[in-house]
């Protein structure tokens, strides 16, 4: 049995009756040749057509951070923590190792976060992380002998400085400067975790 080719339909039931005998429907749109970029100018440059003097933008460049931006976030980090760790010492009596790591860490974090990837700032953040953990230690000392002798904590820093650094350095031990050491490390890895 063979198959018969189906009956032509009529041109206005027929969708297609239209189209160009090679089937694509497109066909009447394209310029002459088939070639779509016959209509643009030499050289293929869709540009070519606009003002002269347009210069199309350039893509952003790569995010490096900036450098000052993320030390100033480590400096406000770094005062705000050191406050924070203060009282925890000065109320509790007691050094805490994990709070001297999260001073760091909270230093290092903010450095990298707002500061970006530049190599220059877990350098800086671990500096400035030792500075933080040392003031903290002092604020702690102050508000222990502010609870003590009923003055302020601003008065012990202000008239009795001196008096409080040498109680620092009186009770300095192993565990403080290792406290020091291991918030220094926790400010350069959170730099380098933030930049990431």
């Amino acid at each position: 049995m063979s198959q018969s080719t189906p009956p032509s339909q009529p041109a206005e039931g027929n969708p297609y009756a239209g189209q160009p005998t090679d089937g694509n429907p497109y066909a009447a749109q394209q310029p002459t040749g088939g070639n779509p970029f016959a209509q643009q100018p030499a050289g293929g440059n869709p540009f070519a057509g606009q003002q002269p003097g347009f210069v199309p933008p350039a893509p952003p460049a790569p995010r490096r951070g900036n450098v000052t931006v993320g030390i100033v976030a480590a400096v406000v980090a770094a005062l705000v923590t050191a406050v924070i760790y203060g009282v925890i010492i000065g109320k509790t009596e007691h050094e805490i190792g994990y709070a001297a790591i999260g001073v760091g860490f909270v230093v290092g974090f903010a450095a990298g976060k707002l500061g970006g990837s530049n190599p220059v700032l877990p350098v800086v953040s671990a500096v400035i992380s030792l500075g933080a953990i040392y003031a903290g230690q002092l604020t702690g000392y102050a508000v222990w002998a502010a609870d003590e002798t009923g003055t302020s904590v601003t008065t012990i820093f202000t008239e009795q400085f001196s008096v409080l650094t040498d109680v620092w350095k009186e009770g300095a031990d192993a565990m403080t400067f290792l406290f020091l050491a291991i918030g220094a490390f926790a400010a350069f890895s959170g730099a380098k975790k933030a930049a990431d």
